[in-house]
């Protein structure tokens, strides 16, 4: 079709001089991206929405009723926290790494799922008083 195109178009001369310059298309508008605040409970907090995750994730596949209870915090924080869209999409992404870390390789409740739950309450536990004694209000 290109060659076709070509064989159609005027050409010699006469042809260059009816060209008009192509009158320069407007450019859109740049478009500003959120940066991450790099706020230094920014760590700590994608360290708990890891775990957040990685929990809901976990107490599902062993037969929690309450399983949904560990997204909610995750919703919660994010509710509390307000961050902007980039901190948001990071503790979002570390929610979800959390989550697929397990999803991954866990395909029953086990004895080490177990005991990965227990060392997780009890760290993010940790995490939740470190952040609300160092940054809280």
């Amino acid at each position: 079709m290109f060659v076709v195109v070509l064989a159609l178009s005027p050409s010699g001369p006469a042809a260059a001089q009816d060209k008009k310059p192509k009158a320069e298309e407007p450019k859109p508008a740049p478009v500003e991206t959120v940066k991450p605040s790099n706020a230094p409970f920014m760590k700590p907090l994608g360290r708990l929405a890891t775990i957040l995750g990685s929990m809901h994730f976990l107490r599902g596949l062993c037969g929690d009723a309450d399983a949904e209870v560990w997204r909610a915090k995750m919703d919660d924080i994010l509710t509390a926290q307000a961050p902007n869209e980039a901190d948001r999409r990071i503790l979002v992404a570390s929610f979800n790494q959390g989550y697929r870390a397990f999803a991954s390789t866990y395909r029953k409740c086990t004895p080490a799922a177990t005991v990965a739950m227990e060392r997780y309450r009890q760290e993010g536990a940790n995490l939740s008083r470190e952040i609300s004694a160092r940054y809280g209000n």
